[in-house]
């Protein structure tokens, strides 16, 4: 009787390099690991907007929206160079690891965040304020709150005058003056269902000949092609 042994060899492919260039609009999103609430008190979001105010300074940042949740953050950034969003979000989720686990007494136990943070590029026309809205109207969406006032973690209220520990850059595209009603309505459900597809996969947000160059230049052909050909959405208000 002959006996086989078999050897299996297991190939760990390396993780594919992003392509962040300069110029473009990114809309970048971190979730911590296992839905933990990472920010409880005034200190936590605090600490974590005193990381992006030396980020922004180390790597020169452009951050145009941001908004800091219980177990999650959104920040709208417009890097000037190639690999500066890369250099940024890796510095701000290193630095941000470090800082809360020496100051919560959670060293060695386990990953802060899910992974790597998600990002995707965003058209800089409608498209761009679109993004912004969704942004600022995150805890109001979440029903946090009932009036995106009562909610200080945000571009929104720094534009309202709440103090803030960085200065917010101003975008390709110049907010309405009746932004604080527009950041408060309701987004386009096709629209709004785009922009959570963007979110989940990595997609290009804009028209669509622009999400196909765009994902091209990027390499993000991925992102779209599973589901066939893009969808064809729309960025307005």
């Amino acid at each position: 009787m002959t006996s086989y042994s078999f050897v299996y060899t297991i190939i760990i492919m390396p993780r594919a390099k992003r392509i962040t260039l300069g110029g473009y609009i990114y809309h970048v999103v971190n979730r911590a690991n296992g839905r933990l609430r990472i920010f409880r008190k005034q200190d936590d979001f605090l600490a974590f907007e005193q990381i992006i105010a030396e980020g922004v300074e180390i790597f020169n940042m452009r951050v145009c929206g941001w908004c800091i949740m219980s177990n999650h953050w959104h920040l709208i950034l417009w890097p000037r160079k190639d690999g500066d969003l890369s250099d940024f979000m890796r510095w701000i989720t290193l630095t941000h690891t470090q800082r809360y686990h020496v100051s919560h007494g959670t060293v060695g136990i386990g990953h802060l965040y899910q992974g790597r943070f998600k990002s995707f590029p965003v058209q800089d026309d409608e498209y761009y304020l679109t993004a912004m809205r969704y942004v600022e109207a995150n805890p109001l969406s979440a029903g946090i709150v009932k009036h995106l006032n009562d909610w200080p973690w945000s571009s929104f209220a720094a534009r309202k005058g709440a103090e803030s520990l960085f200065e917010l850059s101003g975008g390709p595209v110049k907010l309405p003056e009746q932004w604080e009603e527009l950041v408060n309505e309701v987004i386009d459900s096709k629209q709004l269902g785009c922009l959570e597809n963007s979110l989940k996969r990595g997609t290009p947000f804009g028209k669509s000949d622009w999400q196909i160059k765009t994902a091209k230049k990027l390499k993000l052909e991925s992102t779209m092609r599973p589901r066939g050909r893009p969808k064809k959405c729309t960025g307005h208000l």
